[in-house]
């Protein structure tokens, strides 16, 4: 049995073996525990019962790690995304109304629309037709928008009717804190320990206690709790009230987010071939999808692949075998749901603003000195942040590089597909302010 899924999983051609496995597993699990905490704390905020979306986190990501090492095996973890989680609680719930039990109706459906795309081979058309620049200029803007979250929730950053926004009472408590956070996170970045975004976040809410900012309220953790989301979406409403344009930003940036991080751990891991070619794409995507329409029947948001899973590759993971441990300690995690309430959202604050920070690492890849990349790509990373909104920024970048490409004489037959989505987003933003 063990030479079979030795050779199953291809210990030999890797060159690996089941201790480094493990502790791969291990050290991806510990660099994005965070979710944990994080994740639940941004959907509570949006409504939902936070011991039931802590437990839709740690199932979540278990089944999407687990499922990813046997089909597709890649030691690659998922769990649901930052960014994507933002865009849930504070676009589509809290500035759009749209019940809690709605939004999860419309994750559902992007993630049956990503696995039947993936069936029938349309998402290369989609990746042929968006520049690179602007998948990377979105990346970053969801970087800016959690940071800028993060900003606010720390009274960093204060509302001010002459100015819009200023600098907060760093003198307060929580804002000190925050910003204390921050400097320790860095640090332990700095110094390259695992977990360091954990670690923060644990030292901070201790911290917090003489404060008398954390409330301790003896919580319950019964199979009501859990099943307080558990089935609780609401597709018919996600399709009558016409939640396509939401739909659509949960679909595109899951398809990206899950493809960048691909790329990017597989090259570390030298797991692409000599022509560009990723094997079992088709697997990883797959399970990336089914890892959605899970999270959303189990109560959270958007699933996708997690960047953090390099730290596993960076000592020696190389097989779904590190996907598959961490999946397993997530499936353990699920005990701590409880003592979630009372991380105080002065720790979780740092969290946001260094994991916004990582994520403008993208916008390296974008051409600045040329004015038909850069011009798109900055329009998107900055009108994201601003509207509070991933598929503004988005359609600001769409129609600018149509824009400049036609009248600067650069237009491409092949691009056919983005000129129709500029044309979209063009009528879309029309019928919006005219609404």
């Amino acid at each position: 049995m063990r030479a079979a899924l030795e050779r199953y999983f291809e210990f030999s051609r890797l060159n690996t073996n089941w201790r480094t496995e493990f502790f791969a597993g291990i050290t991806t699990f510990v660099t994005m525990a965070y979710i944990i905490l994080v994740n639940p704390a941004i959907l509570a905020q949006a409504g939902i019962p936070l011991p039931a979306v802590t437990a839709a986190t740690c199932l979540s990501a278990a089944f999407g790690s687990i499922l990813m090492g046997i089909i597709a095996r890649y030691p690659i973890a998922l769990a649901p995304g930052m960014g994507l989680n933002a865009y849930f609680t504070y676009t589509v719930v809290l500035k759009m109304g749209v019940p809690w039990q709605t939004a999860l109706g419309a994750v559902f459906i992007s993630g049956v629309a990503f696995l039947l795309l993936t069936a029938v081979g349309v998402r290369q058309l989609i990746l042929r037709s968006l520049p690179h620049e602007l998948y990377a200029a979105v990346a970053g803007g969801i970087g800016l928008f959690i940071a800028f979250i993060g900003l606010h929730n720390a009274g960093i950053i204060v509302p001010n009717p002459a100015t819009l926004i200023t600098l907060g009472d760093i003198r307060a408590p929580q804002t000190a804190l925050a910003l204390f956070g921050v400097v320790i996170i860095g640090a332990l970045q700095v110094w390259r320990v695992r977990g360091a975004i954990l670690i923060g976040v644990i030292t901070i809410t201790l911290a917090a206690i003489p404060f008398h900012l954390v409330h301790w309220k003896r919580a319950s953790y019964n199979l009501h709790d859990i099943t307080q989301t558990v089935f609780k979406l609401d597709i018919r409403s996600a399709i009558h009230i016409g939640l396509l344009e939401i739909i659509f930003v949960f679909f595109f940036v899951d398809l990206f987010d899950n493809l960048g991080t691909l790329v990017a751990v597989a090259k570390k891991a030298g797991l692409i071939e000599p022509d560009g070619n990723i094997p079992r794409l088709n697997r990883i995507l797959f399970a990336d999808a089914a890892a959605t329409i899970i999270g959303s029947a189990a109560g959270t948001s958007t699933v996708t692949s997690y960047v953090e899973s390099s730290a596993g590759v960076a000592v020696g993971g190389r097989s779904g075998v590190t996907a598959i441990v961490t999946g397993l300690v997530f499936l353990g995690a699920l005990f701590a749901a409880p003592l979630v309430g009372i991380v105080p959202t002065a720790a979780t604050a740092p969290a946001l603003i260094i994991v916004g920070s990582l994520m403008l690492t993208t916008i390296t890849e974008i051409p600045w000195n040329e004015p038909l990349s850069a011009i798109p790509a900055f329009l998107t990373l900055i009108m994201i942040p601003l509207s509070a909104s991933i598929a503004n920024g988005l359609g600001f970048g769409v129609i600018a590089y149509a824009s400049v490409h036609i009248l600067g004489g650069k237009f491409r037959r092949q691009d056919w597909l983005l000129y129709l989505l500029a044309l979209l987003f063009l009528v879309r933003f029309i019928y919006v302010s005219q609404a």
